[in-house]
């Protein structure tokens, strides 16, 4: 087998693109002196493919409403309307959260929140979404709007009667400037009828983000691991993006997916029949660790910036993760609440100088970025990026 793996990694350090099979296989090893040579070469891949410098992002999350129709097994944060720990924020909530994260340097804010069927404006839920992309960029005109997940595109447009595509454009020309590629989970529909089977199907959610792409609009990537998917199942997933990234790049569409994000299962507050299932609460780091380099491997010919969940992995992990392929530590997020809901540990907002830190530990430099990963550059006079 360890002939098998090196064949493996030296194909993809000569920049060839590994099937599956061979994903599997890298997913499936145990033995620690093999897992050292699939970090190494994820690490050496990372070098080649974003250098050494590490990204971070100064932004701010705004999950506006935790009212949701649907009933995913693994979520802590849902809450039917007018339960114990339902809210919904107001403009004006909203509107300061915005203010608050300027005055702390933030060059995004990523919005993100639960599909309440009451959120409308006369009647519409577009206009509702439009209202809130309205009363920050109103205000903050400078401000990237990262928001609205494929799940939530999906909402509007059957609460509206609309196609995807009037929905992105809609929002897109009220102001987003990105797409969340969240609401991903696994991309098998035989986990997500056991996992999300409200949620949106893999072929919908592939349509949504490359209609996305199609219309102009950056996505990023994401996916949801160490829950009841196997590892057939996560190349799958890593597939799925992968071939997505492929269209959109290789048809010269206007936009494509700017980052891969692994998301680890945290379900200690998620209902009691899925935890007995999963078996532990909290991410299991050496299995997250094996993910983020095979990711690294499998994907990052077509999906340069990798990141992890320090939310879900603490920083210690989100820190180690940047030895096994990723060259991004993500943002400041300033509040996070899904996640922490869930039970995680890793805590809800991070000091700019605590990123800096935790990269300078490795003896990597560090560069600020905004959402699609220019480097953003501050004077006395204004804030900017550049490519």
């Amino acid at each position: 087998m360890t002939k098998t793996v090196d064949a493996i990694l030296q194909r993809a350090l000569t920049g060839k693109d590994i099937s599956p099979e061979e994903g599997v296989i890298l997913l499936q090893q145990t033995e620690p002196s093999v897992i050292a040579l699939i970090q190494e070469t994820a690490d050496q891949l990372r070098h080649q493919q974003a250098g050494d410098s590490v990204t971070y992002v100064i932004n701010r999350n705004i999950n506006f409403t935790n009212i949701c129709e649907q009933h995913c097994s693994f979520c802590a944060f849902r809450r039917d309307a007018g339960t114990e720990g339902s809210y919904w924020l107001d403009w004006q909530q909203i509107k300061q959260k915005a203010t608050d994260a300027v005055q702390r340097g933030a060059t995004e804010i990523c919005m993100q929140g639960g599909l309440n069927p009451q959120a409308k404006i006369n009647g519409s839920s577009l206009d509702y979404y439009l209202e809130l992309v309205k009363t920050i960029k109103e205000e903050f005109p400078q401000l990237h709007l990262h928001a609205f997940s494929p799940q939530e595109i999906q909402f509007i447009a059957e609460q509206d009667r609309l196609c995807y595509a009037e929905v992105i454009a809609a929002l897109q020309d009220g102001g987003v400037g990105s797409m969340p590629g969240t609401a991903a989970e696994i991309l098998d529909d035989e986990v997500r009828r056991i996992l999300c089977p409200e949620k949106t199907n893999t072929a919908t959610w592939l349509e949504i983000v490359g209609t996305a792409h199609q219309l102009g609009m950056p996505t990023t990537s994401t996916m949801l691991s160490g829950h009841i998917e196997t590892s057939e199942q996560q190349i799958r997933h890593l597939e799925k993006l992968r071939s997505l990234q492929q269209i959109s790049l290789n048809k010269r569409y206007p936009a494509h997916i700017t980052e891969f994000i692994l998301l680890p299962f945290v379900g200690q507050e998620a209902p009691k029949p899925l935890r007995r299932r999963v078996g532990h609460d909290q991410p299991i780091l050496k299995d997250a660790l094996l993910l983020t380099a095979v990711a690294r491997i499998y994907l990052g010919n077509w999906i340069i910036n990798h990141q992890p969940s320090w939310v879900k992995l603490g920083l210690e992990g989100a820190t180690e993760a940047l030895k096994w392929g990723c060259n991004d530590i993500g943002g400041t997020l300033m509040e996070e609440h899904i996640t922490t809901m869930a039970g995680a540990k890793g805590g809800t907002c991070m000091e700019v100088e605590t990123l800096q830190k935790a990269i300078s530990s490795l003896g990597r430099s560090y560069q600020q970025r905004d959402t699609l990963y220019r480097r953003v550059i501050i004077t006395p006079e204004r804030t900017f990026s550049t490519v």
